[in-house]
This record gives structure tokens, sequence and C-alpha cells, in this order.
């Protein structure tokens, strides 16, 4: 797929007066290119977006996104409804291959593989990255067969090794001392946040390198959304996370960089702090600050 052409490009330098009204900009179908804080650019990149494009058939709904993603760090992406965060989470993944009409142009790379290369394993690449949807969805098994399943769909059958593994990934998900003594119950009688846990247990499980989350606490209670939140805290350094939310103050506490979407393109993206106390440029101060969105 090639991407539209557009009537001109906004400079990136917030300085110029183009720059004063870069949203009316993207929503009249012009590329203006993100404001990425230097502190990003410094950082080792796990995954590397780069002038990504996507349609679904005829609307295209991402734009020339570049998005270095730091290793080990947990990167949010934040911004109104309808504005891409989602559909940009999956295309890490390539899930949105799972709709007909999608195209793509641009690339994504996780360290130097190319995500949508010729002759790609997709099943491996998935592999790969850990997925945490908004709502909770534990299989109608065991919590034991929940959290290892990854590892009997791939051939282990070696007992010491499961209940190994199991209880690795419940302590990683701070869930073991809630469910140590009840393994072997139906995964749908625990609680929702427990729920939660457990799919970022049966994820880490696999021990991939990414973990993407899309609005992992949305259907949440405060409890237990302070405790997945806790859970992404300590999951950093270890994983490379991906969050997408539309709750601001959770971007705020959890993620160490912050990414501003509007209408399928990145605005500004740089250190969570700085984005959320000096950013760079006004249109995202006036997002942050709820003049608008």
């Amino acid at each position: 797929m090639n991407a539209p052409e557009f009537q001109r490009n906004i400079p990136a330098d917030s300085t110029s007066p183009a720059a004063s009204d870069r949203l009316a900009a993207i929503a009249s179908g012009q590329v203006v290119p993100a404001d990425i804080h230097a502190e990003v650019r410094a950082e080792d990149p796990l995954i590397r977006v780069e002038k990504f494009n996507l349609s679904y058939g005829a609307k295209q709904v991402l734009f020339d996104v570049d998005l270095p993603i730091p290793r080990g760090k947990v990167t949010a992406l934040i911004g109104p409804s309808g504005c891409g965060k989602s559909t940009l989470l999956r295309s890490v993944n390539r899930m949105n291959d799972l709709i007909d009409t999608v195209s793509v142009s641009g690339g994504i790379r996780l360290t130097e593989d190319d995500v949508y290369g010729r002759g790609v394993d997709v099943i491996e690449l998935r592999r790969r990255m850990g997925m945490v949807f908004q709502k909770s969805n534990p299989f109608p098994m065991s919590i034991r067969e929940n959290v290892v399943y990854a590892l009997r769909i791939n051939g282990e059958r070696n007992r010491r090794v499961l209940d190994s593994v199991c209880e690795k990934a419940l302590r990683g998900a701070a869930l073991w001392d809630e469910v140590k003594d009840r393994l072997d119950e139906s995964a749908l009688g625990m609680s929702g946040g427990q729920q939660q846990r457990l799919c970022i247990a049966r994820a880490i499980a696999a021990e991939p390198e990414v973990l993407l989350m899309d609005e992992p606490c949305s259907a949440l209670d405060p409890i237990a959304t302070t405790k997945v939140e806790e859970l992404i805290l300590h999951l950093r350094g270890d994983y490379t996370v991906l969050i997408v939310t539309h709750n601001m103050q959770q971007a705020s506490r959890v993620s160490d960089y912050t990414a501003f979407m509007y209408l399928g393109q990145v605005v500004e993206y740089g250190p969570t702090v700085r984005l959320f106390t000096n950013p760079h440029l006004k249109e995202t101060e006036d997002y942050i600050t709820g003049r608008f969105g």
C-alpha cells in the first residue's frame, strides 16, 4: 500500500508558525512530523516503528508513524478515542493481519527482525510478544493450565518443568500467594483483577521480549487497577512494555515514556514526567489538561 500524497508537511520544530496549529493540520489530512524528545532518541530501542502506514480498505488510520520503543522500559500511548492507539499496538504483533482489508507500508522492527518481512513466521513472532487485552480472557481450565498453556502447545510434558514455570510466572504476576493452594481450581472462579493478572502470568510464562497491553485496567475496579499498575512497575526492566490507556493518570503513574497520538499520527513523544509537566507543544498540554479530547 502506498501512503496518500498530502499537500505539505509541517516542520517538527515547535517554534515554527505552522506548528501552532498541528492538530488542525492533521485533521485536514497533512502529515505532521512528531516532536520526539532527545531522551527517547538516546535510548536503545527494542522496537522501531518507521514511517508506518495502515489502512482498512480505503480508510487510512495510521500515517507515517515513527516510534522507537526503548528496551526494558514502559511506553504508554495516549490520545482521544479513535486516534489509532490500539491499531498501532496490534500492528506490532501483526494482529491486524486477521482483518481481510488491512494493508500496510513502512516498517516495524523487533531488534533487527523485520516484523512485516517476507517469510516471517507470524506464530513465532507472537511468541516473542505477550498480549494482554482490555477484558481478561482466562481459558475455561484450571489456574495452573492457564499459565502453562503456551508450554503445553509447544509440546512440554515434564511436570517438574511445568510446575516450575507456573510458580515463576505467578510470582512474577504477584499472584502466587493468592492462588498457590488452589491451582487446580477453575480460573473462571477468580475475581476480575485476579483474572487479569493471571492473563499477564500466562503471557510472561512464555518468556516474551515484549508485553503489549491494550487498556488492561479498563474493566477493573480501583483496587484491582492498583494491583495491576504495581505489577507493571514490577515488570519494568525485565520486559519492554507498550501500553495503550485512555487514563492519563495511569500513564503518568506507570510509564517511563509517553506518546500522544491524534488521528493516526504521533504528535509528541517524550519522557512521561516531561510530557505531563512541561511538554514541548501547546497541543499536548491542551490534551493533558483537558482543554480538548
